[in-house]
């Protein structure tokens, strides 16, 4: 089998497919990921084969952008840099290394060129959902930034009105002309209701989390599987990460790591409340970021700086975790068991944090609600709870004996030769 696997976004949505691609060619298939160039050294350095899409604008131009994790005008960024940009190219790519009987491509919903490539050559494909938002479901209806209000008491016709607007007036008209005129090229017929309906591949959609943290929907595609999170980061040389050690080994008392994110270059604010917290508390901190311009001038006894930890280096021998709430960060949190307070700002994230809260491992602080007193008080909870605590390790139990990568990598087997069964039924 020949699998084209296709993430696009940041480090969040490449690693996990790294991971299946890595099981994949321990089966004996040939992998070749297909994402922005940004990611080539890390991809072959594992042994993967890799193409550059070089209509990807580099992931540091993206993160730059002022509004880029604004609620209301960051997915208009993202779409365009995620899916329309890239969208004729990812198209050309796979029809350039299809085979008939042999490919199987694994993509992320947003890549459009992609699903194109389904339905004008026939090759099978696999949707990679990372989010439950990006299921609608008229049932439990996942979070969305207001006016829409989406919440369980509303009543479906309510909520279907409402994404209705969405879909029509907002993302149809965003995503619909340049996706259609590609379309109309290729002589294939417009379609509508993009995110709604039409990213989602009628083969296969995966889910990349497990049913205990997004339950199956009545009117979810009858073709999805959820599957677990499939955590995967590349090893590291601790050697690399001394510092960091002799930081750990020094106190007494596990710190509390504050994270908003890899990108993030506008967190004053977070890391301001995030260093009064630990002082008030009397708790040592450990603060994450590779732009140390948003750092105050003077941090307190027992907080340091660290431009960059690996995640799987330092969460066991944390107390909590204070971060925006990034998907793959989610999975790995909740596989150490510790518990956690999110800053949700756009996209995924509002959602996925009140998922979590629901789940009773984590608290909510919004950012306009992101202050020293009020995040001291709900770490302090958290941290003295003994139900947190033991919540937190009763869903950490839920990975053992768990292997998500290894089920995606079935489900895309059985995908291989569909093309052709497909062409038997004509």
């Amino acid at each position: 089998m020949k699998a084209l696997l296709i993430p696009l976004g940041s480090h969040g949505d490449v690693h996990p497919l790294i991971g299946v691609g890595l099981e994949l060619r321990s089966r004996g298939h040939e992998v070749t990921v297909i994402s922005n160039v940004y990611f080539e050294t890390l991809v072959r350095s594992q042994g993967l084969d890799f193409i550059g899409l070089q209509s990807f604008r580099e992931l540091s131009e993206f993160f730059q952008h002022p509004d880029i994790f604004h609620p209301t005008r960051g997915w208009k960024i993202t779409g365009r840099w995620a899916t329309l940009d890239p969208m004729r190219e990812v198209y050309e790519t796979i029809a350039r290394l299809y085979v008939p009987g042999e490919t199987v491509v694994m993509a992320a919903y947003s890549a459009f060129g992609a699903r194109i490539a389904q339905e004008h050559l026939g090759v099978p494909l696999a949707t990679v959902v990372l989010e439950p938002d990006k299921l609608r479901s008229l049932h439990q209806t996942a979070l969305m930034p207001r006016p829409l209000v989406l919440d369980d008491w509303v009543p479906q016709l309510a909520k279907r009105w409402q994404l209705g607007i969405l879909d029509r007036f907002f993302i149809d008209r965003f995503v619909g002309p340049a996706t259609n005129a590609f379309r109309a090229e290729l002589g294939l017929p417009p379609v509508r209701r993009f995110l709604a309906e039409w990213c989602l591949s009628p083969d296969r959609v995966i889910g990349f989390f497990p049913e205990w943290f997004a339950p199956y929907q009545p009117d979810w595609p009858p073709q999805t599987v959820l599957t677990g999170f499939p955590l995967w980061d590349p090893d590291f040389a601790p050697e690399d990460f001394r510092e960091v050690f002799e930081f750990l080994d020094s106190g007494d008392d596990p710190p509390i790591v504050f994270a908003p994110g890899t990108p993030m270059q506008h967190a004053h604010h977070f890391f301001s409340a995030a260093s009064e917290s630990c002082a008030a508390l009397g708790r040592r901190g450990m603060l994450l970021t590779k732009y140390p311009q948003q750092l105050p001038t003077r941090l307190p006894a027992g907080v340091q700086h660290f431009s960059y930890v690996p995640f799987q280096a330092v969460l066991p021998r944390a107390a909590a975790l204070v971060y925006h709430g990034g998907i793959s960060s989610i999975g790995r949190v909740l596989a150490t068991g510790i518990p956690q307070v999110l800053m949700p700002m756009a996209y995924n994230q509002p959602d996925d944090a009140r998922r979590l809260k629901r789940l009773g491992v984590a608290d909510v602080l919004p950012p306009n609600q992101f202050r020293g007193p009020r995040l001291t008080r709900v770490l302090g909870r958290l941290l003295d709870s003994q139900q947190v605590a033991a919540r937190c390790r009763q869903l950490a139990g839920k990975f053992g004996g768990c292997h998500p990568v290894g089920q995606i990598s079935d489900l895309l087997e059985t995908l291989q030769g569909t093309d052709l069964r497909r062409s038997r039924m004509k």
